[in-house]
């Protein structure tokens, strides 16, 4: 973020769910799966996933709303492991230019 100003909506999407990680269950589903803990979380990052699967190769017109799904449900994953966008990014950035099967390897020897 430049000078802490959202870059786009998955920055403001990201923002939102931090916001509203401490609010009440009751009324709002990100502060409920927070409430829930990691492993649900993490369950519903895994079923978002699979639905995007099946979207890709059985309902293509679906694709895009499954993906925002799963990205959504990323984001609540990652913000409850402290992690941010801005870790992923870095992450990305370290393996530009690398050959997947490189990465992939120097991952396994670690």
């Amino acid at each position: 973020m430049a000078d802490g100003i959202p870059k786009d909506i998955l920055d403001r999407l990201e923002a939102t769910i931090r916001a509203r990680r401490g609010s009440d269950a009751g009324t709002s589903y990100v502060a409920s799966l927070f409430a829930k803990g990691r492993a649900r979380i993490a369950q519903k990052v895994g079923e978002e996933a699979t639905e995007t699967v099946i979207a890709a190769l059985a309902a293509p017109d679906t694709l895009a709303s499954e993906a925002a799904d799963l990205l959504f449900h990323l984001l609540i994953l990652l913000a409850d492991a402290d992690l941010s966008l801005d870790d992923v990014r870095a992450e990305l950035a370290r393996r530009e230019g690398l050959s997947g099967h490189d990465e992939k390897a120097s991952r396994e020897r670690s």
